[in-house]
């Protein structure tokens, strides 16, 4: 039953799970847990709390389907999803004052793929990473969501619907969020970035 589900869009997933179809709810988990994941795991750099956070949103989105308003063919599930796991993200960031610890944790996850072999490699991809961890808690919050869920794939309107901001307006604010972390790289460490 579930390969007939993944055929269907992710709103007429959604429609079948507020009528109560469990099987339409995996398949709308199994489309978009990973990069749900992602994205929190950039934000929280701690597998175990992106893990809580992204079954939370999915939780949310079980016990509460009709939270989401149907437009339509074009109902974004994904940006959606991602708003309540950011949010969710960001909460326990808050709570538990773990700034700190959200800066040597992120330093494992840039790159989010590669996994180099040559040590030198290593250690100077750890330093740009600390680098651009630093970086990142020095802009206001939008900009470095914006720059960290740009780098897990998202697409304009995926960004939009994250951040509740027109789709025409991510250029201008994903230009001006890469301007504005170009700015401060440089005048922490003196070199382009």
């Amino acid at each position: 039953m579930l390969s007939d589900q993944t055929a269907l869009s992710d709103t007429k997933l959604l429609i079948q799970v507020q009528a109560g179809d469990d099987a339409s709810f995996e398949a709308l988990f199994l489309r978009h847990y990973e990069r749900v994941y992602a994205a929190l795991f950039a934000l929280l750099g701690n597998k175990a709390d992106a893990e809580d956070m992204a079954q939370q949103a999915f939780l949310k989105l079980y016990h509460a389907p009709e939270r989401l308003r149907l437009h339509g063919d074009e109902t974004n599930i994904a940006g959606w999803l991602y708003r309540v796991a950011i949010n969710e993200g960001y909460n326990v960031l808050r709570s538990q004052k773990r700034r700190a610890v959200w800066q040597e944790q992120f330093a494992r996850l840039w790159p989010f793929s590669a996994v180099l072999a040559d040590p030198a490699q290593l250690v100077e991809s750890q330093d740009t990473q600390a680098r651009v961890r630093q970086i990142l808690l020095q802009m206001k919050s939008r900009d470095a969501k914006l720059l960290l869920l740009r780098h897990t794939g998202l697409s304009y309107a995926e960004l939009a619907a994250v951040l509740e901001v027109a789709p025409g307006s991510i250029g201008s604010l994903l230009t001006r969020a890469e301007r504005v972390f170009r700015e401060k790289y440089r005048l922490v460490f003196g070199e382009e970035k």
